[in-house]
C-alpha cells in the first residue's frame, strides 16, 4: 500500500488561478493558491461530491457557486484585481480542451468507472496524496502515468477493445482532460465501506458515487446554458446508454488482515456488499442500466501479502500463494455473484454483467510459463531481490536510506515476463492477458450476446 499522506482538509482545498490577462497593479503571469474555506473556489464540494444548496451564491453569482458565501470570497476580489479569473484543479469541466471529432462507438456512448487502483488513471496522484516515480509508465506512456504499472491497465485495454478513448480521472484537470466519453472515478487504495481517519484514500466507493451525481448534475447544468461544451462533455442521454463500470473491494479484505482474523474478516463480506449494493441502486436510480461488475482477485498470490503473512510454509498453498487470503476473496466473490443475480430479479430492465477476474488471474499464476510469464509472484519494480524483491518500506522507483544505506527501488529488465509490478499491482504485459481473456466472455455471467462491443472486437 502507498505510505505517505498529507492532510485531506488541505489536498481538497488547493487551487490554481489561471489568468486571462495582466494588469499594472498586479503584473503576475499565475497565482497558485493554498488554503480552507476562505478561499476555497469549489474544492470540497467536487471532491467530496457535494452540493451547497441555496441561498448560497444569491448575491453575486445567483446560483450556489461552490463557495461557502453568498458571493465572492477575497481571493475573487484578489484575482479580480489582476484581471484573473478562477479555475478549479478538480472540475476539468470549467477549463475545457479540444479531443477531436467525436466518433459513434459501438453500442456504449460512454464510460463511468468505480475502483481502485486496479483502475485508477490518475485520481489518487491528482488529489496530491503521493506521487508517482519512474520507471512507473515506461513500458507505454514513457513516464508516469499516474497508473500504478509500467503501462496500460485492464480499463486501458477494454477502452480500446471499445474504440473508446482512455478514461480521464475526474481528479486531474490538468493536460488536456476531456470527459465526452466518460468518467474515471477510480481512486487508489480505496474500498467500499466508508474511509476512516487512517485510510489513505478518503474517496471510498460512497463518496466515488457521490462524485459522479455531483459531475452529472454540473454537466447537464452546463449543457443547459448552450451548445458550446457539448464536445466536452457527456450527453444527457449518455448517462443511460453508458457503461458502468466496478473494480473495488480488494482493499476492504486485504487491508483487514492487518488488524483482523480471517473468520471476523469473512463476517464483514456482508456488510461490505450492502454498501456495494447501496452505491448500485444510486446509480441506476439515476438512470444507470448497463453495469460490468469486476470480482476481486485472488489476494493471497499478491507479492505484498506473501511478503507479509507468507513467512509460514504451512499458510501457503500450491502455488505459494497465501491460503487464508484467497479464501477470503472466493467468499466475497461468491456473495459479490449472488448480488448480481439478485439485482438481476429486482431491476429487470438493467443489463448487469459480473466478471470472474478470480478464475483469470488464478489461472495466469498457476500456469505463467504457458503464457510466456517467467515470475509470477516476484516484482519486477522492487527492492531485495529474490525470491519476491519487495521491501514494504520503499515503493518502485523510490530511493531511500534503509539500515543506513542508500537503495533504489528499481525496475527488472523486461517487465513482460514479470506478473507483479510493484508488489502490489500487475504488468502491462499482465493486464493485457487479463484483458484478453476477459474480452474472450467465458468468464463473465452471463457470456457476452452477439451485440457486447467486446465480442465483436477481438484485440488480442
Amino acid at each position: 500500500m502507498p505510505t505517505n499522506i498529507l492532510p485531506f482538509q488541505i489536498l481538497i482545498s488547493f487551487s490554481i488561478l489561471l489568468p486571462l490577462a495582466t494588469s499594472a497593479d498586479f503584473n503576475f503571469p499565475a497565482a497558485f493558491n493554498f488554503g480552507d474555506s476562505n478561499s476555497d473556489t469549489g474544492n470540497l464540494v467536487a471532491g467530496l461530491g457535494i452540493r451547497l444548496a441555496p441561498p448560497n451564491g444569491q448575491t453575486y453569482f445567483k446560483a450556489p457557486s461552490e463557495r461557502f458565501c453568498d458571493g465572492r470570497l477575497i481571493v475573487d476580489f484578489l484575482t479580480s484585481s489582476m484581471a484573473s479569473k478562477t479555475c478549479i484543479v478538480i472540475l476539468a469541466l470549467l477549463c475545457p480542451f479540444p479531443l477531436g471529432n467525436s466518433v459513434d462507438f459501438f453500442d456504449f456512448p460512454a464510460v463511468f468507472n468505480f475502483g481502485d487502483s486496479n483502475s485508477d488513471t490518475g485520481n489518487l496522484i491528482a488529489a496530491g496524496i503521493e506521487g508517482l516515480y519512474s520507471p512507473n509508465g515506461q513500458s507505454y506512456f514513457q513516464q508516469p502515468s499516474g497508473r500504478y504499472c509500467d503501462g496500460r491497465l485492464v480499463i486501458d485495454f477494454l477502452m480500446d477493445a471499445m474504440d473508446l478513448p482512455f478514461l480521464n480521472a475526474y481528479l486531474d484537470s490538468i493536460g488536456t482532460p476531456n470527459f465526452r466519453r466518460g468518467c474515471n472515478y477510480a481512486t487508489a487504495a480505496s474500498t467500499i465501506l466508508p474511509a476512516t481517519a487512517t485510510s489513505l484514500s478518503p474517496f471510498s466507493f460512497g463518496v466515488q458515487v457521490s462524485q459522479f451525481l455531483r459531475f452529472k448534475a454540473r454537466v447537464l447544468e452546463l449543457l443547459a446554458k448552450g451548445k458550446k461544451l457539448n464536445k466536452y462533455l457527456p450527453s444527457e442521454d449518455y448517462f443511460a446508454e453508458g457503461l458502468y463500470m466496478f473494480d473495488i473491494g480488494q482493499n476492504d479484505l486485504a487491508g483487514a488482515f492487518y488488524s483482523k482474523s480471517l473468520d471476523q474478516i469473512l463476517a464483514l463480506i456482508p456488510t461490505i456488499l450492502v454498501e456495494f449494493e447501496n452505491g448500485f441502486k444510486t446509480l441506476y436510480d439515476q438512470g444507470g442500466r448497463n453495469f460490468w461488475i469486476h470480482n476481486t482477485g485472488p489476494l493471497g498470490c499478491i507479492t505484498q501479502n506473501v511478503a507479509k503473512f507468507g513467512t509460514d510454509p504451512s499458510k501457503l498453498d500450491e502455488v505459494g500463494c497465501v491460503s487464508g487470503h484467497n479464501q477470503a476473496a472466493k467468499l466475497f466473490n461468491m456473495q459479490l455473484h449472488a448480488l448480481c443475480m439478485k439485482l438481476r430479479g429486482q431491476y429487470t430492465d438493467a443489463s448487469i454483467t459480473y466478471v470472474d477476474i478470480f478464475s483469470i488471474k488464478s489461472n495466469l499464476i498457476a500456469n505463467y510459463s504457458r503464457y510466456g510469464f517467467e515470475q509470477p509472484l516476484m516484482a519486477c519494480c522492487g527492492y531485495g531481490g529474490a525470491p519476491l524483491n519487495y521491501d514494504s518500506r520503499i515503493s518502485c522507483g523510490q530511493t531511500k536510506v534503509l539500515n543506513g544505506t542508500t537503495v533504489t527501488a528499481k525496475a527488472c529488465d523486461d517487465s513482460t515476463e514479470y506478473v507483479n509490478w510493484d508488489g502490489i499491482h500487475y504488468t502491462e504485459a499482465a493486464n493485457q492477458f487479463v484483458s484478453s481473456q476477459i474480452l474472450t466472455g467465458r468468464y463473465s455471467d452471463p457470456p457476452f450476446a452477439d451485440k457486447m462491443p467486446f465480442a465483436m472486437k477481438l484485440k488480442f
